[in-house]
């Protein structure tokens, strides 16, 4: 909170911080006070009993406001911290398979894969091959085709089965991908 803080300080300049010598000052309200000395928008901001704040440093001459900095700083603060509140982060998480796997255990697994999918997050499933199941690739590729077709209203397929050494992965993504049927 203390870094949030210091942004808005360093890059907003307050009262005798400014430094120029003219000034297109802007009301409480918003209303234009037009352009004055910067002596002369000092003066009105502490007959208000507001700050005078520079939000344009780059026009010219520089744009400064009447309000009250504290309150200012502390609104820009929670607008952030709701900010960063409402993000979330996908992560990519893992549903491992086995070739050999029976059908309870397969809908379990596709009930998680629902579960990590409705909160947000990509899903990758993943086929383990022990042994000699890997001469039998297309078992896999059925099994990930199967889990496509049971999570295909609330997941799109991101990317398409690849293997890699013994393992062959799908990776879903939350969200179907409307496709045009006509």
């Amino acid at each position: 909170m203390k870094e949030v803080n210091k942004d808005i300080i360093k890059q907003l300049r307050v009262n005798e911080r400014i430094r120029t010598k003219e000034v297109r000052l802007v009301g409480e309200k918003g209303e234009q006070l037009g352009i004055m000395p910067l002596y002369q928008a000092l003066e009105t901001a502490r007959k208000h009993n507001l700050d005078l704040v520079e939000v344009a440093a780059t026009a010219t001459p520089p744009v400064c406001r009447l309000l009250d900095y504290g309150k200012y700083k502390y609104e820009q603060a929670k607008k952030e911290r709701e900010a960063r509140k409402s993000q979330r982060v996908p992560l990519l998480r893992e549903v491992r398979l086995r070739p050999k796997i029976g059908d309870h255990d397969f809908e379990a697994k596709a009930r998680t894969a629902r579960k990590l999918l409705d909160r947000g997050d990509k899903v990758k499933v993943t086929i383990l091959f022990r042994g000699r199941e890997i001469t039998h690739p297309e078992i896999g590729l059925k099994l990930l085709q199967k889990m496509v077709e049971s999570l295909n209203e609330i997941a799109s397929l991101e990317r398409q089965p690849s293997l890699d050494g013994k393992r062959m992965s799908i990776i879903l993504s939350p969200g179907v991908i409307q496709k045009a049927k006509k």
